[in-house]
């Protein structure tokens, strides 16, 4: 039946089938009908249908149906009020002193699924009974609810379909669409004025806010139903969510189904309040105190300008007012009577985490203040309360409110639970058939209160400031108002900016692979050959004239055979040739006419000697190309750090292109070089070599993040955004990465979205802090147990020794050693404390700063913030506050991540300050720890200065092999030389020095004047010689200085 006389919007048709376990109050006969109900209007009843009394069902059969406008406040009317399903029995006629009908049950069916895209659905809804129920026994109809698909016999229900003609909404509404939730779940640290008794009427607490609906119009949503609970107990976790517009249902309806809350910490709530200080308050208080709880959600639908006017909103004011109020008078009398809305209160809640890409849910605790139209019009830019506009709204209708509505709905006047079809029942008898809590909340709502039982404002104004009241809200959003782009779309963006290199070629086939094994074979044994020339014939085998050519060749191969290497040689090479002949020549089948195999044997060997010849001209080619000494990548890599932090920037550049030759397609190497060219400046080719790693690997995330920084220098703020995000969605644990794209939002002026990434980069910095933390502690538990049994092991052999000293009359016990070798064992930890004294001041700058307010918070044992303080200190010239911090930094009790630039610069200054033993010691543990032309180079100086010449020479010769282009290697080399009177080698190796640009003066002095030492003493040897022989050496002399 059709109860709607409207023809427009969704035809929307509800049809009963079926109700089961169906139990009335006589078993053997019982006489049923139903009752359909929305928004207070009846949209039909069914015919009286009888019980059958074996299996308790009946079927109902019953179809009904209206029609539902298509603007947006009837849809958000059907996001939160359900239909209402009323089944009433028939009493018998003897009856008749009573009421002829009792209702058996309620049941409601949510009609929320029909705003999410579907057409029809099938939904079995439990028949709770009007009964009144125990707050225990209403917060456990979780698990009633749940039984509902087991289909247990004692529980009643009723088999619902639900459908419409076309769709409520088109894909393309659908989809700009959203539906906003509002939970309201408690108020926590009352006032003390609201323990005060209520008097005859009871008070009522609601909470009202304010939400867009369309893109000219808001909804109110009041929430009228909360509770006063006393303290001494924890809110239940997992509690059942409750309906809106609980006056009008039974207790079994009231909470939503398969709707619980979930327990959060406080740290991870984005509300106020989530301090370490404010956690052991909020504790006291959700314990302790009493609480006023609603539990309530509402849903608002949100059509495509209320979306839109939604983000808008927090865009221009991300702070939400939510009023509160305490009354036994109804909204409409309070506005009647000109009164001030008792115990007003506000809190703002912060929605501005809507707006983060992705985020759709936001819960906290919000502070309650006094409500202040000042502060209204300050925070929220709003000049007018809710609950006055509400109460007006009330007065001008001449009666009161529903509770728990969307507040610009109307409330229609339905018939009551209990009452017959007929009507025949007066209002004072329906409300005696409610439920307690349902007759207490309508009664609240409808009774007047005198005007000296209403509190006045000025009383109450600093009662919640007091009590530190707060009240936990949470708001959800179906869809985020700002999707968060997909690791796909990113990917694909990042492939526009910067296309992927094309694959390398492919490696050599089977076929050439074959012939460059004979190859390598050849030269194997071209190697071995000359081996054992050398053992028969000696290093100058090839000048000798003792014997002919053939002679060498004959003895050459008599030693073969006798050694049995021609043998080997022989087996070695026969596996090259036979994969030439299988692969290159692809012959496998035997041969059946010698002809045709003679013809493939003289071709096979034609072409053996050709390949054998090529062979021979590679190996002597690799022979001169072999004699520079070949340097690993891991070398190489360090020596190219080394070089960039002593600032030869050029060096740097020889060692990041023979990476990048030897590794084509590794993207750290290409990475590495951008970094030299950002450290130098040329951020051109800095970025030439970060897009090229990003091209070998496209999530290279280091690559990444240096893309998007100088895109962000060169303006190009898109193609940043892009870079960052990838960034982060690649590693979400990188700090750099949210920190990156944290500060590119804030150049925007993107508050919001900078907020949000500053404060995830937060997060997950102290995750990290958490873990590092976790892990000492498991470490210092390991340590503390192993010196326990240390300790223990001391203390047993300890025991042995002393009860064999007691045997033994020969044992020496000194306690004054004793008393040494304690005084010795402590000593290191006394200078452990002393140093841990505050650092010096220094010349003020930002890096100084920072490692100083470092040092003076808990990272005094940190050795590399006092590395860090030493570069601070050697780059401004402070070397001897330098010397200290390196100092510091190396006796620390923790190990240096990187000591290699400490003990170069450490050892420097050593070597300025002549304490050639302490620059030894040190560039000989960075010779151990990360060896390099450089360490070799001072280690070699420390030797040469302390007159260990061959230390000196074998140290430079070390470094010479690191790094042959280094000019004062070559200027010790040739000092050493000169010293040790090899002057041709001297001269050489200050030829090589002067070409590599010897820039030392001291260097070049010191050459310089020992030179003219060596000739001064050799002309004073001269002339202390016989005159005839003293003349000619002189004349000798002369001509070697010109």
């Amino acid at each position: 039946m059709d109860t709607s006389e409207n023809t427009t919007g969704t035809k929307m048709t509800l049809k009963i089938s079926r109700g089961n376990n169906l139990q009335g109050k006589k078993a053997d006969s019982c006489q049923t009908f139903l009752r359909v109900e929305f928004d207070g209007t009846v949209l039909g009843e069914s015919d009286k249908k009888q019980v059958d009394p074996v299996e308790k069902c009946v079927d109902f059969d019953f179809t009904c149906s209206f029609h539902c406008p298509n603007d947006a406040r009837a849809l958000s009317d059907i996001s939160h009020k359900p239909i209402i399903l009323t089944v009433t029995e028939l009493l018998p006629e003897e009856k008749k002193v009573e009421a002829r009908t009792a209702v058996l049950g309620q049941a409601v069916v949510d009609l929320l699924p029909l705003l999410q895209g579907q057409c029809t659905f099938l939904s079995t809804v439990a028949l709770n009974p009007v009964t009144r129920s125990s707050a225990k026994e209403i917060q456990n109809s979780s698990s009633k609810q749940r039984l509902i698909k087991d289909f247990k016999p004692q529980l009643s229900t009723l088999e619902v379909c639900v459908s419409v003609s076309d769709l409520v909404l088109s894909e393309a509404e659908l989809s700009a669409s959203n539906l906003l939730t509002v939970t309201v779940e408690t108020a926590y640290s009352l006032p003390e004025s609201w323990m005060l008794p209520s008097g005859p009427a009871p008070f009522t607490y609601t909470a009202a806010l304010e939400v867009p609906l369309t893109a000219e119009k808001d909804q109110v949503l009041l929430f009228c139903e909360g509770q006063f609970k006393a303290g001494g107990h924890r809110e239940e976790k997992g509690r059942q969510r409750k309906r809106p517009h609980q006056a009008l249902l039974v207790p079994g309806n009231h909470f939503l189904p398969d709707a619980f809350f979930q327990a959060e910490p406080i740290y991870e709530e984005d509300g106020e309040l989530t301090g370490l200080e404010d956690q052991e308050f909020r504790n006291e208080a959700e314990t302790t105190k009493s609480r006023v709880s609603w539990d309530t959600e509402m849903h608002c639908f949100l059509d495509a300008g209320g979306t839109t006017r939604l983000r808008q909103t927090i865009a221009e004011n991300r702070l939400w007012p939510v009023e509160i109020m305490r009354s036994s008078a109804s909204l409409a009398k309070i506005a009647e009577e000109n009164l001030e809305i008792p115990f007003h209160g506000v809190a703002f809640v912060d929605v501005g985490r809507l707006l983060y890409p992705g985020v759709s849910h936001v819960r906290g605790a919000y502070s309650i203040h006094p409500f202040s139209e000042v502060e209204l019009q300050k925070k929220a830019k709003r000049s007018v309360s809710v609950l006055k506009e509400q109460a007006r709204d009330a007065a001008d209708l001449g009666k009161p409110r529903a509770v728990s509505a969307a507040g610009s709905n109307k409330g229609k006047a339905g018939k009551h639970l209990d009452g017959n079809n007929k009507g025949a029942r007066d209002s004072k008898e329906a409300a005696k058939k409610q439920p307690h809590n349902q007759s207490r909340i309508a009664s609240s709502v409808t009774d007047s209160l005198t005007e000296h039982e209403l509190p006045h404002v000025n009383t109450e104004r600093n009662t919640y400031v007091e009590a530190r009241t707060y009240i936990i809200i949470e708001i959800a959003l179906e869809k985020p108002l700002v999707p968060k782009t997909s690791p796909e779309e990113l990917a694909r963006r990042v492939k526009e900016l910067i296309p992927p290199r094309p694959p390398l070629p492919a490696g050599p086939c089977r076929a050439e692979r074959a012939v460059l094994d004979f190859r390598r074979q050849i030269g194997n044994m071209e190697t071995m050959v000359f081996e054992q020339c050398n053992e028969l014939f000696g290093t100058r085998w090839e000048d000798s004239v003792d014997c002919s050519w053939k002679q060498k060749q004959t003895e050459l191969r008599g030693a073969l055979n006798v050694s049995g290497r021609y043998f080997t040689y022989k087996e070695q090479l026969k596996h090259a040739v036979v994969r030439i002949v299988r692969d290159k020549m692809q012959h496998t089948e035997p041969f059946g006419n010698p002809q045709e195999l003679q013809a493939f044997v003289s071709k096979l060997y034609v072409y053996l000697v050709e390949e054998m010849h090529i062979a021979v001209n590679e190996t002597s080619s690799d022979d001169v190309s072999n004699e520079e000494i070949h340097l690993s990548v891991s070398q190489l890599r360090h020596f190219a750090r080394e070089a960039n932090l002593t600032g030869d920037y050029q060096q740097a550049v020889r060692y990041y292109q023979e990476l990048v030759v030897r590794q084509p397609s590794e993207p750290s190497h290409k990475f590495e070089w951008g970094s030299h060219y950002v450290l130098t400046g040329d951020y051109m080719r800095a970025k030439e070599c970060f897009h090229d790693a990003v091209s070998i690997q496209q999530a290279h995330q280091p690559s990444l993040m240096m893309c998007g920084v100088l895109a962000m220098m060169f303006e190009h703020y898109k193609e940043a955004q892009t870079f960052l995000e990838r960034a982060t969605q690649i590693d979400p644990t990188s700090v750099v990465a949210w920190t990156l794209l944290g500060l590119l939002h804030e150049s925007q002026n993107e508050s919001i979205l900078a907020e949000r990434s500053l404060l995830e980069a937060q997060r997950q910095l102290r995750a990290k802090e958490a873990k590092e933390q976790t892990q000492r502690e498991e470490v210092k538990k390991d340590k503390e147990k192993d010196k326990e049994e240390t300790n223990e092991k001391e203390q047993q052999e300890n025991e042995e020794k002393s009860s064999l000293a007691c045997q033994s009359p020969t044992v020496d016990q000194n306690p004054k050693c004793a008393d040494q070798d304690a005084g010795a064992q402590e000593k290191p930890p006394a200078q452990s404390v002393s140093s841990r004294s505050a650092p010096s001041k220094v010349s003020s700058t930002i890096y100084t700063e920072t490692v100083q307010f470092l040092l003076q918070n808990n990272a005094l044992q940190d050795a590399d913030v006092w590395a860090l303080l030493g570069h601070c200190h050697y780059l401004q010239g402070a070397i001897s506050d330098a010397q200290e911090s390196y100092e510091r930094s190396l006796n620390s009790l923790q190990q240096l991540s990187d000591s290699h630039l400490v003990l170069l610069r450490l050892g420097s200054i050593y070597l300025k300050q002549r304490k050639f033993e302490k620059a030894k010691v040190v560039y000989l543990q960075a010779c151990e720890r990360s060896p390099s032309c450089l360490t070799w180079l001072g280690l070699g100086t420390a030797f040469y200065r302390l007159d260990e010449l061959s230390l000196a020479e074998e140290a430079f010769t070390n470094a010479n092999h690191l790094n042959n282009q280094n000019a004062e290697v070559w200027a010790y080399l040739s000092l050493i030389c000169l010293r040790s009177g090899r002057h041709k080698e001297a001269e050489q190796f200050y030829k090589y020095a002067t070409r590599f640009n010897l820039q030392n003066e001291s260097l070049l002095k010191e050459f310089s004047e020992l030179q003219d030492q060596l000739l001064v003493s050799r002309l004073d040897s001269c002339f202390g010689a016989s005159s005839e022989a003293g003349c000619k050496y002189a004349n000798t002399v002369y001509e070697d200085i010109f």
